[in-house]
């Protein structure tokens, strides 16, 4: 018998079936083993010997890969293709090796697609583990480790309300942070434009004024309704005539397939699935063998699959669709790789796979790749120059005709922000038509600052600078999050309070951690450890000489020296001009009482920082660590601030956060209501928190009952209620949208759901995953009275508690169930039970206690501060 090691159970299922009855396929669950979150798991004093540490819920799992290895003849690792895939890899062949069950024969399997041919190909080409791409991994989670365990008791001990700090999210929020401070420091700065609306056998179009009493106008040239009005009568005055046409051929060619930043980015632009979500959509369709490995900067595409795929184009399309040679793609990225091939459909032929997100996302790489292979687009660019008889005054239209679609009939490209049309329909016009004059507008513009980050102009920027790798964006920005540095305000990055802090205090300490050259500098040095030309403990001498002495450093300091430091370096920010040309570090309240020697500076406090006044205790002013008055004065700093007054009662409406996470409150006091604000709310403001204050709606009297139907937002999502029966909402929106009609249809089909004998109506599913692959039955995730869970309607199988019900897929609920079958018979004694809740967790991919599920393979990392 032959073992062979993958990460999922999904995984395992299809390899066996390829394989045959010779072959026992098991699954690691993601890593086996990580360093200890304690000092000195990692002891640069004994040449950076490193402590491991099995994880307490795969304990079980080892011993079954231990038990079936000792009864094997040959051992093959099969895990993923890449650093972290080679790195489980080895920790299997350790623990094996440690315990005595190793094989005499052991092999390194790679495959790029989870299909029978790539498989059976694979396992013919076996090689042996690559230890550079190991020491690669051993670099960098030591590197991780060292800086987040050395930085945060610094921070504990010297930043009032800091966390942790990790080594490459630290500088992603940096990117946040910077951005925040351009978009603060911008001043708009007033525009004008003059329009012309023509009109030409009958097709009216606009042209832009481009010149004016002899004087070529750029964007800014008209500053104030002044000159804007007097160019606008010298418009209306003259009569234009076509003085040139002028038309280009352009020809666009179409984007190389998918990378992982790419896919992140387009699926954010297009689908609106953040980079998380993306990856375990990914990771599914890699495990179902619909698509090729999900983690690769790589753009080029196997040859023959080349080949299947200008077959397909030739089947679907005209010959002038397909291209006489097949492209070929070089990557752009810093730092690329370019080990894997781009990711792309295993088949062709296969236009669909999977249900609901990931049938859209498999959508969406089919025709990346499609497009990615077939002809140009021929587009037509014309330009058309109007003239007065003076020739002082001109006006220009453009527009653009697609002469040839090309790969646009399948795929384009999205944007990050929106870009100025291209041009419009343009009438045919020649050398001296005179278009008919519709009408002149003159309208005010004013300059935009720079956009904040969405999710995919964030991963755009990382890879463009070379900071992090594919398979750590999602983690990255996830991270952010959880440490609730940065918040989301319609689908972008706003720094918080302590990621402003925290940014401030690395770049005033530990600039160099900090800058972006220094961290793309470290993945160029990890990459060369990863080719085998460099030794990885000398790279971790040489970063640990340097950071240790500064963190010894700053750890000598006082905790007000810090302080000070702080106040100075955020000077600007704390303490920006007044309109008035008052002193801004002057006392509000002090002047207001009369006292002297009111000033402000920044102050720690258990709660974080937050500016007082030199007058304490006599003067208790405080504020938010923010920018000016636009936090107003407070109790200090716990609070997220003053949302606004509440229209008919005129309380005031506080953000807060919690334990549970942010809520709004109206008004003070023990008694004050309170409504917590739903993650689905992007464009959370004022008007959300006093509709959500508001709850519960009711919809109005339900015409069979005459009872009230209500709309809520309960423990599980929102809802309906009626007679004690309840229906399931689909988001936070519809609580406030849904009419009486549908109201009464939702209700009726959770009455549907009601049992035989009467009684309350069964809950309403979280969702439907789809049908069973073997018995067919329906797979959904169902809200339950100890938390959700999933269920073949015979077996159910609870969540773990950080799992999200929406992020569980087909696969991932499958693995539940069968993990809660095997190991949670009926009539399980207690022991029993709470050995099968570990298998649960297990098969989520998931650690007791941890902040990550995935649907297989799963990243797993216990320090608190990864890289």
């Amino acid at each position: 018998m032959q073992l062979v090691i993958v990460e999922s159970p999904a995984k395992a299922r299809t390899i066996e079936k390829y394989l045959g009855p010779d072959y026992k396929v098991l699954a690691s669950y993601g890593h086996v083993r990580d360093l200890p979150p304690k000092d000195g798991s990692v002891k640069p004093e004994e040449d950076f010997a490193m402590e491991w540490e099995v994880y307490r819920d795969k304990q079980a799992r080892l011993k079954d890969i231990a038990e079936a290895a000792k009864a094997a003849e040959r051992l093959v690792l099969a895990t993923d293709p890449d650093r972290e895939g080679e790195a489980i890899s080895w920790h299997v062949q350790e623990l094996l090796k440690k315990r005595g069950a190793l094989p005499a024969k052991v092999d390194r399997v790679t495959f790029n697609a989870i299909t029978r041919q790539a498989v059976t190909e694979a396992m013919a080409h076996p090689r042996p583990l690559d230890q550079p791409l190991i020491d690669a991994y051993l670099a960098r989670r030591a590197l991780d480790y060292l800086f987040g365990f050395t930085l945060s008791p610094v921070l504990w001990r010297k930043l009032p309300g800091a966390k942790s700090a990790g080594r490459v999210q630290s500088v992603a929020l940096r990117l946040i942070v910077e951005r925040e401070r351009e978009i603060e420091a911008f001043r708009p700065q007033e525009y004008w434009s003059v329009i012309a609306r023509l009109q030409h056998d009958g097709i009216a179009f606009e042209a832009r004024l481009v010149m004016c009493d002899g004087q070529k106008l750029d964007r800014l040239s008209l500053g104030d309704e002044a000159s804007a009005m007097a160019a606008k009568a010298a418009v209306e005055a003259a009569r234009f005539t076509v003085e040139a046409v002028e038309t280009r051929p352009v020809r666009r060619n179409p984007a190389p397939p998918f990378t992982t930043s790419t896919l992140q980015q387009e699926a954010a632009r297009k689908l609106g699935f953040s980079a998380q979500h993306t990856m375990r959509l990914a990771q599914a369709l890699y495990e179902a063998g619909a698509i090729t490995y999900m983690r690769t900067d790589g753009v080029q595409m196997d040859a023959g699959a080349i080949n299947a795929l200008r077959g397909a184009i030739a089947e679907r399309f005209e010959p002038a669709y397909l291209p006489e040679k097949p492209r070929h793609y070089s990557t752009k990225a810093k730092n690329a790789q370019e080990a894997h091939e781009a990711i792309r459909p295993t088949d062709f032929a296969r236009q669909r796979a999977g249900t609901g997100d990931e049938a859209k996302l498999y959508d969406l790489i089919f025709k990346r790749a499609m497009a990615s292979q077939m002809a140009s687009a021929q587009l037509e660019r014309t330009t058309i120059t109007l003239a007065d008889p003076t020739g002082r005054h001109q006006l220009r239209a453009t527009g653009q005709v697609v002469l040839f679609p090309g790969f646009l009939a399948v795929y384009q490209e999205g944007l990050d922000e929106a870009e100025d049309e291209e041009g419009a329909l343009l009438p045919v016009l020649r050398k001296g038509d005179q278009p008919a004059r519709l009408g002149v507008e003159a309208s005010q513009h004013f300059t935009q600052p720079p956009p904040r980050f969405s999710e995919a102009s964030l991963v755009k920027r990382l890879e463009e600078l070379g900071i992090g790798r594919p398979s750590t964006y999602a983690a990255i920005i996830q991270t952010l999050r959880e440490r609730a540095y940065v918040r989301m305000e319609k689908n972008r990055f706003v720094p918080e309070e302590s990621g402003r802090l925290l940014t401030a205090f690395l770049e005033r300490f530990f600039p160099t951690y900090v800058a972006y050259d220094f961290t793309a500098g470290m993945e160029e040095e990890l990459d060369i450890v990863s080719d085998g030309r460099e030794d990885y403990k000398a790279l971790l001498k040489r970063f640990w000489q340097d950071f240790k002495p500064r963190a010894d450093g700053v750890m000598d300091k006082l905790p007000s020296e810090v302080t000070e430091a702080l106040d100075a370096y955020l000077s600007d920010y704390l303490f920006p001009p007044r309109a008035d040309g008052g002193d801004p570090r002057a006392c509000p309240l002090c002047a207001a009482e009369g006292r002297s020697g009111g000033r402000l500076a920044l102050r720690g406090g258990r709660f974080g920082a937050f500016v007082a006044c030199a007058n304490y205790p006599a003067c208790k002013y405080t504020r938010r660590f923010a920018q000016g008055d636009s936090a107003g004065a407070g109790e200090g700093a716990g609070e997220d601030g003053v949302l606004g007054v509440h229209p008919e009662t005129g309380e005031t409406i506080y953000r807060k956060s919690g334990r549970f996470g942010p809520y709004v409150q109206l008004g003070e006091g023990k008694e004050a209501k309170r409504a917590s604000i739903p993650k689905d709310l992007e464009d959370f403001d004022l008007d959300w928190a006093v509709k959500l204050l508001g709850l519960p709606r009711i919809i109005g009297l339900h015409p069979d009952t005459g009872k009230q139907i209500e709309a809520n937002i309960g423990r599980y999502g929102p809802y309906l209620r009626h007679d004690g029966k309840y229906g399931r909402l689909g988001s936070t929106r519809e609580v406030f949208e849904i009419g009486m009609n549908r109201a009464v249809a939702i209700l009726a089909e959770a009455g549907a759901r009601t049992g035989a004998g009467g009684g309350r109506a069964s809950p309403a599913p979280i969702a439907d995953l789809g049908p069973h692959p073997q018995s067919g039955a329906a797979i959904r995730v169902m809200p339950g009275r100890y938390g959700p869970y999933v269920t073949d309607g015979t077996t159910n199988a609870t969540l773990p508690r950080e799992m999200k019900p929406e992020e569980v897929t087909l696969e991932t609920a499958l693995a539940l169930i069968e993990a809660r079958a095997a190991k949670a018979p009926a009539k399980a004694t207690s022991k029993r039970a709470g050995k099968a809740r570990g298998a649960t967790a297990k098969a989520s991919g998931t650690k007791a206690g941890g902040k990550k599920a995935a649907a297989g393979k799963t990243r797993r990392s216990k320090a608190p501060a990864p890289g």
